[in-house]
């Protein structure tokens, strides 16, 4: 107990004075009938980057899974044990999600190392193996020395959005419900600095920003 990180228990105080009053009854009501949550995000585990500050979700909203640079694999029914695979077959399946988001960012660590080919961090690899699933979208965005470091970085971090929206694809469940428009996939990129969102046009690939449209409108 003495060893718990101190701020972790100040903000779960903060969180028990402040917040917790207000939504006592709805964490008792999620307590006793269950999640039902309609929107699915795949976001990326830095911590700059929470998708329930991002859409200021309250509890039991959103169903969130965040791994390195917010990927989703292939389709792969090898029997091996897939922590994404498992989290998309329990969203769609039992949660019954309307909508899955992609959301990727700024600044990503993983893509950082996959363009950089950093040397691996431990003799596993983990990264570097974990990132070699976007090892195609490279060949999409043309030839690193056509551009700047800082325009390839942002070309494959908005890349790692479209390679997952593609994957999702490759499962039966989801194409299928995608088809017969009872599930929508979505692509949303997060600026670290300045806060902001864009999301993608499925049409044009091209992301849009929503920022500004969002303080006209306020």
């Amino acid at each position: 107990m003495t060893d718990f990180p101190k701020n972790l228990i100040e903000g779960y105080q903060n969180f028990a004075a402040q917040r917790l009053p207000a939504e006592q009854s709805r964490y008792r009501e999620l307590s006793e009938y269950g999640q039902s949550p309609e929107v699915m995000v795949i976001g990326c585990c830095d911590s700059r980057v929470s998708p329930e500050v991002i859409f200021d979700a309250g509890p039991g909203e959103l169903f969130v899974v965040r791994n390195v640079a917010n990927l989703v694999p292939p389709y792969t029914p090898d029997g091996a044990a897939r922590a994404v695979s498992a989290a998309l077959e329990f969203a769609v399946q039992v949660l019954k999600v309307k909508h899955i988001v992609v959301l990727g960012h700024a600044q990503c660590g993983g893509i950082r190392a996959l363009a950089e080919e950093t040397e691996p961090l431990s003799p596993g690899d983990f990264i570097g193996k974990w990132m070699e699933l976007l090892e195609p979208a490279l060949a999409e965005i043309g030839p690193r020395g056509a551009m700047s470091k800082q325009q390839f970085l942002a070309k494959l971090e908005r890349a790692s959005v479209k390679r997952s929206l593609d994957n999702l694809m490759t499962f039966p469940c989801i194409q299928i419900l995608a088809e017969r428009g009872k599930l929508a996939l979505h692509g949303a990129f997060f600026g670290v600095a300045q806060g902001s969102l864009s999301l993608r046009d499925p049409q044009t690939g091209e992301f849009h920003d929503v920022t500004a449209k969002v303080g006209a409108e306020s």
